[in-house]
């Protein structure tokens, strides 16, 4: 009998809420994290892509192909730069930081195609901003972390980056053709936008893609930077840095992914914003009890009015309708990231309505260097 979607989202987010944990692991400079959880990742990516193939997927069309690409360029960096801010104020904290693309997105939205933000999004802000004052340690207490400022700030470049990269995703995607044929699959609710058949590209391929562009900027930047090194993974657990690149790619660049995307268009928006406080709560857990982390009661704090603004963003009311209409290639997911899309009765109707950028929400986690080595 085959899981509900509940379990199969809860079980997604469980394993991105894991990278952090297990990157901090391994040991390795923030290039070779980039490279590894890619590389590992893209064998798995292209059998998918074959099988969807086979399934009668249509592939990308050059421009969406070389969109998703340059999406990865900027995921590449984001990943890179969320190294540094994990080196600097931890695990668990550097994975709640960068939930400010919350925000960026939906002023990417704004500028660049016109869409206004929901009120909801305007409430959420002072709290995010309060909650990430408090994180950064700028109440005076002693806060948790080698540089908890600088983690801040390399949290919220990575929250920029991110935003970027799923900007960029979007376009790539909504630019895919076979838009009838994508609005009778999403429809009928028969793959839940886990793949595209009917003539539609999956998205798959794209995730492909873009992990493929994401593999040759980290190339690029590390070796810009001279920063492919090893380093120490934990001994006590006995795997060596190599083997936790490895189980990174497979949990939170395909399996997780996976089963967040085959089941978060099954829920209810009301259930969705639970399940995503998983992730960076489940993160902050995790650091807690696998690194001994120990944030002070005032980055806690902030830690829960970022949430409550992740709730507050949300869980308010449906957008302004954007001019074109969705398909379903819109319900790609990118790597460690959860998006959220529409209204409750959208969820539940399995059917893609008109939508703006700033109606879907990211959630990300991070991708950590080692503490080890600060500087990357």
């Amino acid at each position: 009998m085959a899981a509900g979607p509940l379990p199969l989202a809860i079980a997604g987010t469980a394993c991105i809420s894991s990278s952090a944990v297990v990157m901090q692991l391994a040991g390795t400079s923030a290039s070779l994290t980039a490279l590894g959880r890619c590389g590992f990742a893209l064998p798995v990516l292209a059998v998918l892509v074959w099988l969807d193939r086979k399934r009668g997927a249509s592939p990308l069309a050059p421009r969406n192909r070389w969109l998703a690409r340059l999406a990865g360029l900027f995921l590449a960096g984001d990943l890179i730069v969320w190294s540094h801010a994990i080196s600097d104020i931890g695990a668990g904290l550097g994975t709640v930081v960068p939930n400010l693309q919350v925000l960026i997105l939906a002023m990417l939205g704004w500028l660049v195609l016109g869409e206004r933000p929901r009120r909801s999004l305007l409430l959420a802000s002072p709290v995010m901003v309060a909650g990430l004052a408090l994180v950064g340690g700028l109440t005076g207490s002693q806060p948790y972390g080698a540089d908890p400022g600088a983690g801040v700030l390399a949290g919220a470049g990575v929250a920029v980056l991110y935003s970027i990269y799923i900007f960029t995703l979007r376009q790539a995607m909504a630019a895919s053709g076979s838009t009838a044929a994508s609005g009778s699959t999403a429809a009928s609710g028969s793959t839940a936008g886990v793949t595209g058949t009917g003539g539609a590209p999956s998205p798959v391929a794209a995730l492909f893609e873009a992990t493929l562009g994401a593999a040759a900027g980290s190339i690029v930047i590390g070796l810009g930077l001279r920063d492919f090194r090893l380093g120490h993974p934990w001994p006590a657990l006995g795997w060596p840095a190599l083997g936790w690149l490895a189980l990174l790619a497979i949990t939170s660049q395909v399996i997780g992914w996976l089963l967040i995307t085959a089941s978060l268009p099954r829920l209810p928006a009301w259930t969705i914003g639970v399940v995503l406080l998983i992730q960076p709560a489940g993160s902050v857990t995790l650091g807690y009890l696998v690194l001994n982390e120990r944030p002070s009661l005032a980055q806690l704090a902030g830690v829960g009015l970022m949430l409550a603004g992740v709730l507050t963003a949300v869980g308010g009311g449906r957008p302004a309708p954007a001019e074109a209409p969705a398909t379903a290639t819109d319900s790609a997911l990118a790597p460690d990231s959860v998006l959220v899309r529409g209204s409750a009765a959208e969820h539940e109707n399995h059917a893609p309505r008109a939508r703006s950028v700033e109606s879907e929400v990211a959630i990300e986690v991070a991708v950590p260097g080692s503490d080890a080595e600060a500087a990357g």
